[in-house]
Formats: structure tokens, sequence, C-alpha cells
């Protein structure tokens, strides 16, 4: 079986099963859980800190973990980050078959710090099978230095074993989220796969195949060149309460209901020119992460910068801009589109699960999961070498 540890809403198991292959997924929230139900993921739902080994030993060919990078995020508090020696004592003392995680527990100011160790202790019981045959794991950059502590200690268990940091654009990914990543193998050289896509597309030459633009949100999206989003119809919060889907004062379509939570892109002709004087301009879309003085805005002809939610899920938002990013005339503000706050679906896009992906829960639940995902289109290519597959440029089709 592939063992996927911290497995979430399913960003390695989506990925998995477009290369033709399913993984066993451990996870404990009970949203996430329910989305990789509807998405027909195998989930046992349990604690990973606290499940047994012993069911994976002699079964288990490959090792996929992603652990909770909140006590680690830049969004975050970064507890993690104090707690680094504790947890590397964790790892430490697990791989060499010493569990002392409820006294480093103990001492640690984020209680999720340790989840990062939790693979060596899969990796270690797993190991008296001479198993696992790979590794991939997946972490914010910050974690890199704990990425090379495994590294060491798989190499000398006979894994050949790559550890760096990969930025999804580079892989066909809308954003532009950087990601630490270690890459083992018993069987192979371990390399990190080659990228697909640059900043400024580079064309065919003798010494590879070139590579293709960065995927920007509107391409991504299906807008177009000259699409705006339109907002649709809001009575208030979800079914379990969220965060309101647009922000106060925000206009609101009259969409049906049964239209709620999707863009229906408005195409504007290139040139029309609206009669009012104070919309002489035209104005272009942007996303902005939160309302903080210094967060990212990208302009929708750009790939996203990194999403995460969380409390500010409710301040990633479509802003418009006018086009030369000059400041608006005071005749030009009072025409300025209110702010749209980003959908689920699109969030989803964004990290590359396809449009119609099965998001459980109230919207802030689904923006939890979201940002914590794994981007499949990213765990496709590092998990293609280990399955023996090959990733089609066509796997992954995101707009609706």
């Amino acid at each position: 079986m592939l063992l996927d540890l911290f497995a979430g809403p399913g960003g390695w198991s989506y990925a998995a099963s477009v290369l033709g292959v399913r993984d066993l997924g451990l996870e404990w929230d009970p949203w996430a859980c329910r989305t990789r139900a509807a998405a027909g993921l195998l989930t046992i739902r349990t604690d990973v800190s606290v499940y047994p080994t012993w069911p994976f030993v002699g079964r288990t060919w490959g090792v996929i973990a992603s652990p909770p990078c909140q006590a680690w995020s830049m969004a975050g508090r970064r507890l993690g980050l104090f707690d680094q020696p504790l947890v590397h004592q964790a790892v430490a003392d697990l791989a060499a078959g010493r569990d002392t995680r409820a006294s480093l527990l103990v001492e640690c100011r984020d209680q999720r710090s340790l989840l990062a160790a939790e693979p060596m202790r899969y990796l270690h019981a797993l190991r008296s099978a001479d198993q696992p045959e790979w590794v991939v794991m997946e972490e914010v950059p910050d974690v890199l230095p704990l990425w090379r502590q495994y590294t060491s200690i798989l190499r000398a268990w006979g894994f050949s074993v790559w550890s760096g940091i990969l930025n999804a654009a580079d892989f066909g990914v809308p954003q532009t989220r950087r990601r630490a990543i270690l890459v083992a193998s018993r069987v192979r050289s371990a390399a990190p796969p080659e990228p697909t896509h640059a900043q400024v597309a580079e064309p065919e030459s003798l010494f590879g195949p070139g590579r293709e633009r960065w995927i920007s949100m509107a391409e991504a999206l299906g807008w177009g060149a000259v699409s705006r989003p339109v907002p649709t119809v809001c009575a208030g919060g979800g079914p379990g309460g969220g965060p309101e889907p647009f922000p106060a004062g925000a206009r609101k379509s009259l969409e049906s209901a049964r239209d709620r939570g999707a863009w229906k892109p408005q195409r504007v002709s290139a040139d029309s020119r609206p009669t009012d004087r104070a919309e002489s301009r035209h104005w272009s879309w942007s996303l902005r992460s939160n309302n903080q003085t210094h967060a990212t805005v990208r302009s929708a002809t750009e790939p996203a910068g990194t999403l995460f939610f969380g409390n500010r899920a409710n301040e990633c938002l479509w802003v418009a801009e006018r086009p030369d990013n000059a400041a608006p005339t005071p005749q030009e503000s009072l025409a300025v589109p209110d702010p749209i706050r980003i959908t689920a679906a699109e969030a989803g896009i964004l990290q590359s699960f396809p449009a119609d992906y099965p998001w459980a829960g109230a919207k802030g639940q689904q923006f939890s999961q979201i940002g914590n995902a794994v981007p499949p289109r990213l765990a496709a290519h590092l998990l293609a070498p280990h399955l023996g597959a090959t990733l089609d440029r066509d796997n992954f089709t995101l707009a609706a």
C-alpha cells in the first residue's frame, strides 16, 4: 500500500489517483475526512501520533507525509521555530527506537510541533521489513533543516535522498507556493522533478525540452484575457456557520441560490467604453491575500501568492485596480467595483484541485482544508517517478 500520513482533504491522494494508484490516508480532521469520503478516497480517521505502526509493517511500498504546518507557517504564530531543538531530539530518538515524545511534548510551546517527527516513528517501524521502497514528504520552507536531519538518517539506512525547496508554479500550479520537499528511494537515485514551467517561457533546445510560462490565475479559472468576476447571491453564512462570503456593503447579484459559490465570468469586449465618464478606464482584477499592510497582491494575469487561510479566510479578496496600478482619481473612486471574496472553488483551483472537488463543511472549514493541502499537480510530479507513471500535461483540468 501507499501510506499517506496527515492526508488532509486529498492533495496527495488525488494526485495518486490521476496517476492510476490509490493510497490509504490517515487523517484526524473530520471535515477533511468527509471531503475525502466524497472524493472516494480511502481513509482511516485517526490521530497519526497514536495510531499503531504494526498494521503497516510488511505491507507498505511508499510513505507520503505532510505534517500540519500551522506551528511553522508564516500564517500562524510560528512557535514551532522555538520548538525546533525538541523536534530534532524527537526525530533522533525515534530513529534509534526510543520514544521520548511524551517528555518532549511537555516542553513544546506549540503542541503541534512534534507532529513533524511522527513520520520517523513509522519509518523506523517499517525498517524492520526493509520498507518502504520510497518516501516523499512536504512542509513549509522553515522545516527544511528538519528534512536535512531526516536526510542524514535515511542515507545511513541505505536510501538515496534529496531535500530542498520547490516552487509549485514551476510545475504548473497557478500559485507561487514554495515548499520544503524530501524525496528518498531505496531503488533509484533521488532527485527533484524537472520543472515544466518558468516565470518566462523557455524554448526547447539541445539542453532540454523547454518550459511553458507560469500559469496565471485568470488562465486557471478560465476567465480569458478580459473577463472579470461577478459576485453571486449571499444569504449570510453557510449551513454550519462560517465567514460571510462578501465584505460588509459589497453588492450582491440576483443569481439563483443554486449558483452560490461559483464565479460567473462577465465578458467585457476589449473595445467597450462605459458611458459614465468616471468609468472611462478599464479595471483589472487582483487577488489580495488579507487586509494587512504588507499583504500579497497579485494581478489575475499572474499566479497567486501562497494561499493560506484560517482566521483571515474572509479577507482574501478580488480587488479592482487601474491597469497602470495608479491610484484612482476622486471621480474614478466612486466607480471602483466592490471587492469580492474568493470562493472555495476558486481557491481549490488555484491549488490545482479540479473545479468540482467536493469540499465538505462550512466555508471556513473548506478554506482551512484548501490552505493546508498539497497542490495535487506538484504532488503528481513528485510521485510519478516512484509509481512508474508518466504525467501528461492534460492530466489536470483546472477550470470548469
